[in-house]
């Protein structure tokens, strides 16, 4: 804690100090405010007056009217029409009028939804990890692979939103929520990071699972892949090429690693928590689930309204093209599943978690106007459905730390 008494006597030493003697000054009279001016100015150091008279000079040759011209100096304002998802011509400094309400909710209902990986309680967690007889071989299998994973999928997504997207997105209010979602991956990644320290596991085998696990290591290549394009500097969109190339990395994130790749992990470990084990593992999983529902949604009416205002990049073999890539995501979580459940366990087995993912395929490709590709494929585990609208479940903040504090709280003792 700071100490008053010292910092005044430092303040106090600063004071005493000789100062250089003023330059001659033209006399002025002298008014009621100035004397307190003077006074004040006794109690501080100018800055030295070369540097000031540098900072003078470079604002006298600041090219302003440059400046203003970049800033469309006396230009219309802004209407609504004026606003589209890619290559808008549209000020993005000016978030209103909103165009996408939709874009606008989502960022507010993600601000509502704000939580800290500190908040769970991990007690009950460490002593199960730490028993000999507290899990199976089969249930630590998943716990390592599922933090192993995630604790890497969600630096990827961050990464691509702030490398990619963000740059190439050219709509405010939808900028404002993927500020808002990058902060929450970041916040996953906390809390992976978080699990990981709590249990004490072995922090470069998990953080490392995504260059030494094949079924991991494929996940993290086929979203990488689709990363690198619109990574680069020189990349842009406004050609028929490229702005599919964008729209292929939308799909590829929000429908397939943000809506397949984590799909098995999810029902892993909350199946685990329903069994009232790894439970604080189980509620972190929740939470994570609850936003990356909310990412999902957000990218798919990204996607379809990119494809509204821009039907000609929605062709017949795009479609096609688009479908493979869905599938190929269903079936590296596949092999992901019968990787990490060699045998049943938990009343779910590989084969069951094919026929779930198949279901999940189906409502990917149907939420961005593709034809099914399993029809007939039905959700085994209904429980999930549940878990992801948590108006059916718990209060979320019945769960939290009692000694968490929000930041007009916060004690700086």
């Amino acid at each position: 804690m700071l100490n008053w008494d010292e910092f005044h006597e430092d303040e106090t030493a600063v004071a005493e100090q000789p100062k250089p003697a003023p330059a001659p000054q033209p006399a002025a009279e002298p008014q009621a405010d100035d004397a307190a001016v003077a006074e004040s100015r006794g109690s501080y150091r100018a800055a030295e007056g070369d540097r000031l008279a540098r900072a003078r000079a470079s604002l006298e040759a600041l090219d302003v009217a440059a400046g203003l011209e970049e800033l469309e100096m006396g230009a219309a304002r802004i209407e609504v029409d004026d606003k589209q998802m890619i290559n808008a011509r549209a000020d993005l400094n000016q978030l209103v009028p909103f165009k996408y309400e939709w874009a606008w909710q989502k960022y507010l209902d993600g601000s509502a939804n704000h939580w800290m990986p500190q908040e769970v309680n991990m007690n009950a967690d460490i002593a199960l990890w730490k028993s000999a007889e507290g899990l199976t071989a089969d249930e630590r299998r998943i716990v390592e692979r599922s933090l192993g994973y995630f604790s890497t999928a969600d630096s990827l997504v961050a990464n691509n939103l702030v490398l990619a997207l963000y740059r190439l997105i050219t709509n405010p209010e939808c900028r404002q929520y993927l500020l808002r979602q990058a902060f929450e991956e970041a916040i996953h990644t906390h809390a992976y990071q978080y699990c990981v320290e709590s249990l004490g596991m072995d922090e470069g085998e998990v953080f490392n699972m995504y260059r030494e696990v094949p079924s991991v290591a494929a996940k993290s290549a086929w979203s990488l892949k689709h990363t690198q394009s619109l990574a680069r500097p020189d990349f842009n969109t406004g050609t028929p090429e490229t702005d599919q190339e964008l729209l292929r990395n939308l799909i590829a994130f929000y429908c397939v690693t943000e809506g397949i790749f984590f799909y098995c992990g999810f029902s892993q470990i909350l199946s685990m928590g329903r069994r009232n084990k790894m439970t604080g593992v189980a509620e972190q999983f929740q939470y994570i689930l609850r936003d990356e529902s909310m990412h999902l949604n957000f990218g798919v009416d990204m996607i379809n309204q990119i494809k509204i205002e821009n039907p000609h990049l929605w062709t017949a073999e795009f479609q096609d093209e688009v479908t493979q890539m869905i599938l190929e995501g269903t079936e590296l979580e596949i092999a992901y599943a019968r990787d990490t459940m060699p045998r049943g366990v938990l009343g779910m087995n590989a084969a069951i978690m094919e026929e779930y993912l198949h279901f999940i395929c189906n409502r990917r490709l149907a939420q961005i106007g593709l034809k099914e590709q399993f029809p007939g494929a039905q959700n085994p585990f209904p429980w999930m459905s549940e878990i992801i609208d948590l108006r059916k479940e718990k209060n979320f903040f019945e769960t939290r730390v009692t000694e968490y504090q929000v930041g007009g709280a916060l004690s700086w003792d």
